[in-house]
């Protein structure tokens, strides 16, 4: 309730479809690492010959501790990544910061206090994403400008022969590697493997759009609390995530992928966004100096 104070501090959710047990493993115990008070929820996605009984059973020993409140769902259908962790947001218990977590990153301790520090620090800002990085210490690119239909199709079809130059330029841009990535700043495009967001202006923005079932659910919700709030990178504390581009393997990802790009465009303009057009000049504008954070 409005001016009471939260149970917890953070609250955050894990979907998954039969993921590997030992990765959501990692990713529960990199989350109850922090010391602040914390409650998780698994949804499920209807995976394959009893997972989440098995899940309960590999995580038993870890929540006989006291301090690690999980709570597990399963969904009867896979609807979609955006729609289990809306399921969870709405079962959620009241918090001030919610974390969209993927069941593949993992973390060491002080990754969560020192994102909520810098929340209560910076109170115009609703949303943060640390560095991510593969688990070979590589950086992963996913500082982003609002997509065009050439960031997303371009990338994917034309990375070839005569197209593959004039990519790569676009890459640099759009994925923002021009700025070393060492430094705090704002970005209109963060990446759903790990969303640190203020619980309020989550509930002025809304939820995930449902419409979109794997892939941009991230692009819509990072680009709405934009509107009302800032959406940081922070560099200063860094997670690994397990991140294997799956579309890139398997032709009925590579469908929803298309599929929820199709729809991304129906939704904000194809070519002729106005609002995308005016955030990443400001974006690019803004990368060229220091962004002032305490």
């Amino acid at each position: 309730m409005k001016g009471t104070q939260s149970k917890y501090k953070i609250v955050g959710s894990i979907v998954t479809y039969n993921s590997p047990i030992d990765d959501v493993k990692s990713a529960v115990k990199s989350f109850f690492s922090c010391s602040l008070p914390a409650y998780l929820i698994i949804v499920d996605n209807n995976s394959l010959n009893g997972y989440l009984d098995k899940l309960r059973i590999a995580l038993e020993k870890e929540m006989r501790n006291e301090r690690i409140h999980v709570k597990f769902i399963q969904n009867s259908q896979n609807k979609g990544y955006g729609f289990a962790h809306n399921i969870a947001i709405k079962n959620a218990p009241e918090c001030e910061y919610y974390l969209i977590l993927n069941p593949d990153v993992y973390f060491d301790k002080g990754v969560l206090e020192e994102l909520y520090n810098f929340m209560e620090r910076n109170k115009d800002v609703g949303l943060v994403m640390p560095k991510v990085l593969y688990p070979n210490g590589e950086i992963q690119y996913l500082c982003k400008l609002l997509p065009t239909p050439l960031d997303l199709f371009g990338r994917r079809f034309l990375n070839f022969g005569p197209f593959k130059k004039l990519i790569e330029k676009r890459n640099e841009i759009y994925e923002l590697r021009f700025t070393g990535y060492d430094k705090i700043m704002e970005v209109p495009y963060l990446s759903g493997c790990f969303m640190f967001i203020r619980m309020e202006v989550l509930k002025k923005v809304g939820l995930f759009d449902e419409r979109f079932f794997l892939y941009l659910e991230d692009t819509d919700l990072t680009r709405r609390i934009n509107r009302v709030a800032k959406t940081i990178y922070y560099p200063y504390v860094h997670i690994y995530h397990k991140y294997n581009k799956a579309s890139y393997k398997s032709l009925k990802l590579l469908y929803y992928h298309i599929l929820s790009a199709i729809k991304y465009f129906n939704k904000y303009g194809w070519f002729f966004d106005k609002e995308r057009k005016k955030i990443n000049k400001s974006i690019l504008l803004k990368s060229q100096g220091l962004c002032n954070f305490k």
